[in-house]
C-alpha cells in the first residue's frame, strides 16, 4: 500500500488577506468590546464640566470668526471723533463703545472680534501643518530606521536646541511678517515635540504581532505603514493636534505684542496689546479685553485636549472629583 505523501496546500492570496487585519488597530477599533469599555470614557467626556465650558468658548470664538462682518458694530480700522476725549484720550466702555476705544478712536469690539479670525486662521493652519510635519518625520524614522531615522532625529535634536521665541523672531524679521509667513514660522517650529512622540510609539507598534503578520504575509511597507501603523497614531495626531492650536495662539500674540507677528492695521490680540501698553494704567481694557480673549481661547483648547486625551488613551485615568 503506497505511503501517504504530504503535500504543501497553496492557498490563495485573496484567502490569506483578511488575516492582515487580525487583532490591528482597525479591527480593534470597530469591535463591539472595544466600543463598549470605550463608551464610558466618552459619556465622562461630554458629561465633563471643563469639556463643555471648552466647547462653549470654542462655539463662540468660530461664531465670532464666521459672523465677524455682522458681529462687529463698527469697522475695526475706522476711527471716530467721539471714540477719543477732548484731550485725545481713548473712551472708556460706554454705550456706544461697549468695549471703549483705543489710541486712534478705533471701536475695541469690533478688533477684538476680527482679531479672532487672525488667531483661529493660525491656530488650524499653523498647528495643522506642524502636525503633518512631526507625524511625517516620526513615522519615517521610526518605522524605516537606519540613515534615515538617525538624521531625521538629529534634527529633530537640533531643531530642540534652538529657543522657539528668538528663532521665530529671527524667521519673521528676515521673512518680512505677514499672516502667512507667521503661519509659516510657528508650522516649522512646532512640529518637534510631536515628532519624538510619534517615533517612539512607531518604535513599540512596528514590533506588535499584526505588524510581524502582515510582512510575514508579504505586505509591502506602504501598505503596513498607512493600514497597520498609522491608524495607531490617530489618537496622538488628535490629541496633539489640539493642544497645539493653543500653543500657536499664543506663539502668535507674542509675536505680534514684539512687533514682529500680523502688521497693522490688520487687527490682532497681540497687536492690540502691543498698541496699548503705554497706556495701561489710563486705560486697561485696552489691554485686558483683549488679554482675556487670548487667556479663554488657549485654555479652551488646552480643557478641550486634556479632555481628548483622556477619551482616547486607553491607559488614562481621570482623577477629577465627580467623574
Amino acid at each position: 500500500m503506497p505511503c501517504a505523501t504530504a503535500r504543501a496546500v497553496a492557498i490563495p492570496r485573496d484567502r490569506l488577506a483578511p488575516l492582515e487585519l487580525v487583532d490591528s488597530p482597525m479591527t480593534r477599533s470597530s469591535s463591539p468590546r472595544t466600543a463598549a469599555r470605550l463608551a464610558p470614557r466618552w459619556q465622562r467626556f461630554y458629561r465633563d464640566p471643563s469639556v463643555i465650558f471648552a466647547l462653549i468658548v470654542i462655539a463662540c470664538l468660530l461664531i465670532a470668526v464666521v459672523a465677524a462682518p455682522w458681529l462687529a458694530p463698527k469697522d475695526p480700522n475706522a476711527s471716530f471723533a467721539e471714540g477719543l476725549s477732548d484731550a485725545g484720550a481713548p473712551v472708556a466702555p460706554s454705550a456706544a463703545f461697549a468695549l471703549g476705544t483705543d489710541l486712534l478712536g478705533r471701536d475695541l469690539l469690533s478688533r477684538v472680534i476680527w482679531g479672532a479670525q487672525v488667531s483661529l486662521f493660525i491656530g488650524l493652519v499653523a498647528n495643522g501643518a506642524a502636525v503633518l510635519i512631526g507625524v511625517l518625520v516620526g513615522l519615517l524614522a521610526g518605522f524605516y530606521g537606519g540613515w534615515l531615522g538617525a538624521l531625521l532625529m538629529r534634527f529633530t535634536d537640533l531643531m530642540t536646541a534652538f529657543p522657539v521665541l528668538l528663532l521665530a523672531i529671527a524667521l519673521t524679521a528676515i521673512l518680512k511678517p505677514s499672516l502667512w509667513i507667521v503661519a509659516l514660522v510657528i508650522a516649522l517650529l512646532n512640529w518637534v515635540g510631536l515628532a519624538r512622540v510619534v517615533n517612539s510609539q512607531v518604535l513599540a507598534l512596528k514590533t506588535r504581532e499584526y505588524v510581524t503578520a502582515a510582512h510575514s504575509l508579504g505586505a509591502s511597507s506602504g501598505r503596513v505603514l498607512l493600514r497597520h501603523v498609522l491608524p495607531g497614531l490617530v489618537p496622538t495626531m488628535i490629541v496633539w493636534g489640539t493642544l497645539g492650536i493653543s500653543t500657536s495662539v499664543m506663539l502668535e500674540a507674542t509675536l505680534s505684542f514684539l512687533g514682529v507677528g500680523v502688521q497693522p492695521p490688520t487687527a490682532s490680540w497681540g497687536g492690540i496689546i502691543n498698541e496699548s501698553q503705554t497706556y495701561f494704567t489710563l486705560a486697561p481694557w485696552l489691554v485686558v479685553f483683549p488679554g482675556l480673549a487670548i487667556l479663554l481661547t488657549a485654555l479652551a483648547f488646552n480643557l478641550l485636549g486634556e479632555g481628548l486625551r483622556e477619551a482616547l488613551d486607553p491607559s488614562s485615568r481621570s482623577s477629577r472629583v465627580g467623574l
